[in-house]
């Protein structure tokens, strides 16, 4: 059986461990007003701090939360599972963070990346209650929408968001997606299967 203490050091070596994977795989994105890079390790007190206080805000438009969902181990599994998506290159989740003082804001993923014949991904965000109706979330979008046409070479982008949410419909029309169509029972959202608007962009560069 470990102890509290040696266990206290084990997660200390593994979380160490993700900060370095995060840091190897030197993705950083610069927009207008925010920095993305890879969650890290040493990201957690300020990640769950900002996830608790948007907890009420953020629940009605995302899969329920686990019980354990802000704790350290949740966390530390959270880092392992996006390591290995960025390995694999069917996923690249990141922090958003203000440019002016490096607080962190948000989250926003570009996940279920189809290579042959698709050349597609998915985009998702949140941003934390504090932080909202500033532009955060556009420019984020904006930014790894770029990445997704250059840097990864995709050809096409899409994103859904529940018919009632008009803020985030705003944020991805502002980033210059189209509404495609509305996909019933989508996503199971806070124990509910919710509809879904359907979103999506197209590279302007069709040689690839």
């Amino acid at each position: 059986m470990v102890g509290p203490d040696a266990k206290g050091r084990q997660d200390y070596k593994v979380m160490a461990l993700l900060d370095w994977i995060a840091a190897d795989h030197d993705l950083r994105l610069e927009g207008d007003t925010v920095r993305l890079r890879p969650h890290r390790a040493s990201d957690f007190a300020e990640w769950a701090s900002l996830r608790e206080v948007s907890r009420a805000f953020l629940q009605p438009w995302e899969p329920t939360w686990p019980l354990d969902d802000l704790t350290r181990g949740a966390y530390r599994r959270r880092l392992t599972a996006y390591a290995q998506d960025m390995e694999r290159g069917s996923a690249y989740p990141f922090l958003i963070f203000r440019r002016g003082d490096g607080a962190l804001v948000g989250g926003i993923t570009l996940s279920n990346i189809r290579r042959g014949v698709a050349q597609m991904g998915s985009i998702g965000y949140w941003v934390g209650a504090p932080f909202t109706r500033r532009g955060y979330t556009v420019d984020a979008v904006r930014t790894v929408t770029e990445f997704c046409f250059g840097r990864l070479r995709l050809h096409r982008v899409e994103a859904a968001c529940i018919p009632t949410n008009a803020p985030s419909q705003g944020v991805l029309k502002q980033a210059g997606f189209q509404q495609e169509g509305l996909a019933r029972d989508y996503l199971k959202i806070d124990g509910v299967w919710r509809d879904h608007l359907l979103f999506g962009l197209v590279s302007p560069n069709r040689d690839y």
